[in-house]
């Protein structure tokens, strides 16, 4: 069936901008961050749709299963940028959040054109990760109709997996298929369908959302400080000694001994917290707790007592 194109969100002429090509350089940036001022509003109003699907999300990745994200394009960059920066922000391993992008991994560097069109492919992508019941599986679609992205969509939901979607375009298709849809609608783009602008930043908006209040629902924050971080390069390793010294009230050079001795930033911070030494007693309340940091030092406050 032919797309009519005009009704789709994103493809609409935006009034607001249509003498863009006559102003001056700072009057182009003045409009653009006008623009720009409509997407967090349009992000808010998604968050009672973005709450439960966290909440799936948080469930499958506590039960082995996997985040996967799904797009084309500037949606499948965003996914790609998002998964990526998981494992070391977060310790999570490559294969239990990422992205499958139209045209593969080098679509991310050089568009591939056609990729978004292939429906096959979308399903031969995800066969070979073997998405199934434990997954979650979110589309990302500014126009909510990637042929890509809806048919890697059905394909998932057909294998049992829970399905989102991340849209910017009112009653789409994408939004009809799957279990939890987010819709921001942005509005017209700035440019007529340059999805890359509005559209983009509310998606990357809304996976920053999406994967960090997962993250912090599973015990990889405490407070508001990174315990999971990989302490794998000179900023980060600094970073790993401040936050065991601001969360647990020892000195810096304390602060190196602990992570020298587990490596662990959260391991680290236990023992700190718990006056615990022993790294097997350690490892335990972690295994026990999925690696709930509150909920070990509670765990271990009950089991040091027995």
């Amino acid at each position: 069936m032919k797309m009519d194109w005009i009704k789709i969100t994103t493809e609409k002429i935006n009034p607001n901008t249509t003498d863009i090509d006559s102003l001056s350089p700072e009057g182009i940036l003045r409009t653009i961050n006008s623009e720009d001022h409509l997407v967090a509003p349009a992000v808010e109003k998604a968050i009672p749709q973005i709450a439960p699907l966290v909440e799936k999300i948080v469930e499958a990745l506590q039960n082995g299963g996997r985040l996967v994200y799904v797009g084309s394009g500037t949606s499948g960059r965003i996914g790609i940028l998002d998964a990526v920066e998981c494992r070391p922000t977060f310790s999570v391993l490559d294969d239990q959040v990422f992205c499958i992008m139209a045209g593969g991994s080098q679509a991310f560097l050089k568009a591939v054109e056609g990729a978004e069109d292939s429906v096959d492919q979308a399903i031969t992508d995800l066969e070979e990760k073997e998405i199934g019941p434990s997954d979650v599986v979110i589309g990302l679609s500014a126009s909510g109709r990637t042929p890509y992205v809806i048919s890697a969509l059905r394909y998932a939901k057909s294998k049992g997996a829970v399905t989102g979607c991340i849209t910017t375009s009112l009653e789409s298709e994408i939004e009809s298929i799957v279990d939890f849809p987010v819709v921001a609608s942005t509005g017209p783009e700035i440019l007529t369908g340059s999805t890359r602008m509005k559209s983009g930043t509310a998606q990357k908006m809304i996976c920053n959302m999406i994967s960090t209040t997962t993250m912090i629902r599973m015990g990889k924050v405490y407070q508001n400080l990174m315990i999971d971080v990989q302490p794998t390069n000179e900023k980060l390793i600094a970073r790993a000694i401040r936050i065991l010294s601001d969360a647990g009230g020892v000195s810096k050079e304390e602060a190196q001994i602990k992570l020298n001795r587990y490596s662990s930033v959260k391991m680290a911070l236990l023992s700190i917290m718990t006056a615990v030494e022993d790294e097997e007693k350690l490892k335990e309340a972690l295994i026990k707790n999925k690696g709930h940091l509150r909920n070990a030092m509670e765990w271990m406050k009950h089991h040091e007592t027995r």
